[in-house]
C-alpha cells in the first residue's frame, strides 16, 4: 500500500486560516494524506480565533507577531522560521494560500528546498504593485514558483494563463471561503450560542438598517482611513441606519476610527469578531463597506452588496457580475454610492440577486483531488 502523501500546510493570518481550514479539514479526513500544519501566527488573535472553531491543532507554530513589525524584519523572520519547520517535516508538497507574507515566504522556503509548491487562491491580479501593498506583488512571487495553481474563478485562471503559465497547471476550483462560510453557517445553526455575542447590538438596533463595516488595508492608512472615517460619520447622521465596525487591531486604524467616531450613537465601534460572529454580522447587515478581499466573496454568498473602499480590486470578477461596486475612499463618493442603495430598492435588488461567481462550496474536495491525481494517488 502506498503511504500517506506528507502535505505541509503554512498560513498565519485569519482570512488564510477561514479559507484553508476546509483544505485542512479535507486532507485529515484522506487516508491518501498526512496533513502537517503550520501557523506563522502573523495575526495571533484573530488566528487563533477561527483555529478554535475549526477545531484545528496546529503542529507547528512560529508566533512571529509584533507590534507595528516591518514588513522586512516580519519577512526575515518567516522564511528562516517556516526553513527549520520544512527542513524538520521534509514535506512531499507544501500548500499556501492568497497573498500575505507568510504565504510568500512559505513559498519561497519551499522552493529554495525543490519542494512543489500548490497556491490555493492563485492568479488574482489588479495590475498595480501598490494596490493592494505588498499583496500584489506577494502573490505574483508565488505564482512564479507554484507547481498547481488552484484558481478561484475563470477570471484568475485567464489572468495566470497570460502570464504564459502552463494551462495544464492551472485548476479553476471556486474559491474555499464559501466552503467556509457554508460549514460555520451549518455549524452556528446547530450550536446557535457561537454567535449570540451580538444579540445586544441587534436589539439596540432593531429599528435600524445596519452598515457592517471592515476596514485594515495598508494603502489605506493615512488619507484613506480618515475618508472611510469621515463618510462613516455621514452615513451615521441618517436616522434610520446603525453601523457595527469589527476594528482591526492595527494602530493606524484603531488611532483613527477611536478618535472620529467613538460615541456616536448609531456607531458601533467593536473588538475584532471571531469567524460565527463575522458570519452573522453578514447575515445581518444590509450592505457591507470594505477594503478587505474575503467580504466581496463571502457577502454575495448571502445576497449582500459590497461597496469596495479601494481603488483597484483583484477580484473583478464580483465587480462584472454587479455583486460588488468599487468606491474608493473618498468620503463624498461612499457616501453618494451607499445612499443610493438605502434609497432605491431596485438598485439595491440588482446587486443583492446577482450570481454570486465565487464558488459552490466544494472547493476544498476539488483541490484534493487534484493533488491526489498530481502524486499519483487514485481514491
Amino acid at each position: 500500500m502506498t503511504s500517506p502523501a506528507r502535505i505541509l500546510v503554512i498560513f498565519g493570518t485569519r482570512p488564510e486560516a477561514i479559507k484553508l481550514f476546509p483544505v485542512v479539514h479535507a486532507l485529515k479526513a484522506d487516508p491518501r494524506f498526512e496533513c502537517v500544519v503550520c501557523v506563522s501566527a502573523q495575526h495571533r488573535q484573530m488566528l487563533d480565533q477561527v483555529l478554535e472553531i475549526a477545531g484545528i491543532v496546529p503542529d507547528h507554530d512560529l508566533d512571529v507577531m509584533q507590534p507595528d513589525q516591518r514588513l522586512d524584519a516580519l519577512t526575515a523572520n518567516l522564511l528562516t522560521g517556516l526553513g527549520k519547520v520544512m527542513d524538520e517535516v521534509q514535506p512531499a508538497r507544501v500548500i499556501v494560500q492568497g497573498d500575505t507574507a507568510t504565504a510568500m515566504t512559505g513559498a519561497l522556503a519551499a522552493y529554495y528546498r525543490k519542494v512543489p509548491v500548490d497556491h490555493v487562491e492563485a492568479g488574482l491580479r489588479s495590475y498595480n504593485i501598490y494596490h493592494p501593498w505588498p499583496e500584489e506583488v506577494n502573490r505574483k512571487i508565488i505564482g512564479a514558483m507554484a507547481s498547481l495553481h488552484f484558481a478561484p474563478t475563470e477570471t484568475s485562471q485567464a489572468a495566470l494563463l497570460k502570464e504564459n503559465v502552463d494551462p495544464a497547471r492551472v485548476h479553476v476550483t471556486g474559491n474555499t471561503v464559501i466552503d467556509a462560510l457554508h460549514w460555520v453557517s451549518a455549524k452556528i445553526e446547530r450550536e446557535p450560542a457561537l454567535a449570540a455575542n451580538l444579540a445586544d447590538l441587534e436589539a439596540r438596533f432593531a429599528d435600524k438598517r445596519i452598515i457592517g463595516v471592515t476596514s485594515h488595508r495598508r494603502e489605506n492608512f493615512g488619507e484613506g482611513m480618515e475618508q472611510i472615517a469621515s463618510a462613516i460619520r455621514q452615513i451615521a447622521e441618517r436616522p434610520d441606519t446603525a453601523v457595527i465596525f469589527p476594528v482591526h487591531l492595527n494602530p493606524n486604524v484603531r488611532k483613527v476610527m477611536n478618535e472620529r467616531l467613538a460615541g456616536l450613537d448609531n456607531v458601533a465601534l467593536i473588538e475584532p469578531l471571531d469567524y460565527p460572529h463575522f458570519a452573522r454580522l453578514l447575515n445581518i447587515a444590509e450592505v457591507m463597506l470594505t477594503d478587505s478581499g474575503g467580504v466581496q466573496e463571502e457577502a454575495p454568498a448571502l445576497g449582500k452588496p459590497v461597496l469596495v473602499m479601494r481603488e483597484t480590486t483583484e477580484r473583478p470578477e464580483g465587480v462584472e457580475a454587479g455583486t460588488a461596486k468599487l468606491v474608493g475612499t473618498s468620503a463624498a463618493t461612499i457616501v453618494t454610492e451607499l445612499s443610493t442603495l438605502l434609497d432605491d430598492k431596485a438598485s439595491y435588488e440588482a446587486m443583492a440577486r446577482a450570481h454570486n461567481p465565487f464558488g459552490d462550496g466544494r472547493s476544498a474536495r476539488r483541490i484534493v483531488e487534484l493533488l491526489a491525481n498530481e502524486i499519483g494517488h487514485q481514491a
